[in-house]
């Protein structure tokens, strides 16, 4: 998967920014990414602190781009660019505050073009990394929310797992009169659509499996109605996706209990996308398949943005971080 992103990337190089500051797993992996040249990292923080550490870790940041937002010359452009993008919420000083801070500042690096995509996290918590991208990035064109998914792998298997790690739950958006203006099944249904976008970046063929502990009717309650009812419309978004559901995993990905529970599904017994109908499920799901099943799990990959920006844990590795900008700069 990976020798694939590298050759998308060396054909169209791209610039990540990095905002997590002289963290040691930031400056390994930064230093790795230079040394293999297929993208170039922008780290955040003084010249000074960068050459201490590295040189304190034994690894070299020649020629790796180190921005200090205090000496910024292009300071007051972005405080401008920032203040009119928060229209009115936001002072011109409490711009400028906010973008002394590292996540801030490489945000609006992307959102003036000066970047191609960030990833953050290894230090800031996740709201730190997606507040400022939905402040500052905003949701693309014809897009309701902010959504995630995880890659799996295990050898040359690859799976995609939607929303895993931003939407708690889907309700219904309504007016100051009551109506719904934008419905639960809706949001699910675009998680659906985006994760398999997504998917295809990293050459799955989506077949969509739209979870629940009810198949085709068999249960009634809980979150059955939302994920049929998105299922419905996820198929409407998409005609040209496989997508199918409400189902439960097994029926999901045992061809035999698949056609059994759901005959003549194009998906049922032979999914490798899977939207979970809550975040309690999708968390507790691509887990269990991480440290049961044996798969590598990258993500949260955040679907949604004007521009790509992804989250670490903040227990990741240097390798972690170095797999995610990979996987962040392709999808740039």
């Amino acid at each position: 998967m990976f020798d694939k992103l590298i050759e998308i990337l060396k054909a169209n190089p791209r610039k990540i920014v990095l905002p997590d500051g002289p963290d040691p797993r930031v400056i390994e992996a930064a230093a790795k990414l230079k040394k293999e040249g297929f993208l170039e990292p922008v780290l955040i923080g003084t010249q000074e602190e960068f050459d201490a550490a590295a040189a304190k870790l034994g690894f070299d940041l020649t020629g790796v781009e180190i921005i200090d937002p205090k000496t910024y010359a292009g300071m007051d452009e972005m405080v401008n660019a920032m203040v009119e993008l928060r229209k009115g919420k936001m002072t011109a000083e409490q711009c400028h505050d906010a973008l002394l801070q590292g996540n801030y500042f490489g945000t609006m690096l992307v959102k003036m073009g000066k970047a191609d995509s960030l990833l953050g996290g290894a230090t800031y918590s996740t709201a730190d990394t997606v507040r400022p991208a939905l402040q500052l990035i905003k949701t693309k064109k014809g897009a309701h929310l902010v959504s995630s998914c995880f890659i799996l792998q295990r050898g040359d298997e690859l799976l995609a797992m939607g929303d895993c790690a931003i939407n708690i739950s889907y309700e219904d958006d309504k007016d100051k009169e009551g109506n719904v203006t934008f419905s639960a099944a809706q949001k699910l249904a675009e998680v659906a659509v985006e994760t398999a976008k997504c998917a295809k970046v990293f050459g799955i063929d989506p077949k969509v499996a739209m979870l629940s502990f009810s198949t085709k009717g068999s249960g009634k309650g809980g979150t059955v109605a939302l994920s049929h009812d998105a299922t419905a419309i996820a198929k409407e978004l998409a005609p040209e996706l496989a997508i199918d559901g409400e189902m439960q995993f097994d029926a999901a990905v045992s061809p035999e209990v698949g056609q059994l529970k759901f005959p003549g599904s194009p998906v049922a017994g032979y999914a490798n996308t899977f939207i979970f109908p809550c975040i309690e499920a999708g968390n507790i799901g691509y887990k269990i398949a991480q440290r049961l099943g044996g798969y590598a799990a990258y993500g949260p990959i955040l679907l949604g943005l004007n521009a790509p920006i992804n989250d670490l844990s903040r227990g990741c590795n240097a390798d972690d971080i170095y797999k995610m900008a990979t996987i962040t700069a392709a999808l740039a």
